[in-house]
């Protein structure tokens, strides 16, 4: 079992570790593939926390659900052409995005 108090601190890290960038900033993450979205209806954090800890389980509803994927051509050509601002953490190999409220 993983210590709760553990568990907080390496959420306060990546907590730390987000940034807002312009999705122009993330064009190669994407070009690799490696740019992943988060809807908004999630907390980046938590989500960034899940990957991190190896959460296969809970990875895997929210890709079932829709909730995280890989960014799509069309969500890439319309945050560039709007120049959209992002929340994003990287948890490598990945950078998860959320776009910011317009």
């Amino acid at each position: 079992m993983t210590d709760p108090n553990l568990q907080e601190i390496n959420r306060a890290k990546v907590n730390l570790e987000t940034a807002r960038i312009a999705w122009k900033e993330l064009q190669r993450f994407f070009a690799s593939g490696a740019a992943i979205y988060v809807s908004d209806g999630l907390d980046l954090v938590e989500v960034a926390f899940q990957f991190s800890e190896d959460n296969k389980l809970q990875v895997e509803r929210w890709l079932v659900q829709g909730q995280v994927a890989r960014v799509s051509d069309a969500q890439a050509l319309a945050w560039f052409e709007a120049n959209v601002e992002m929340w994003a953490v990287v948890v490598s190999p990945y950078v998860l995005v959320q776009p910011l409220p317009q």
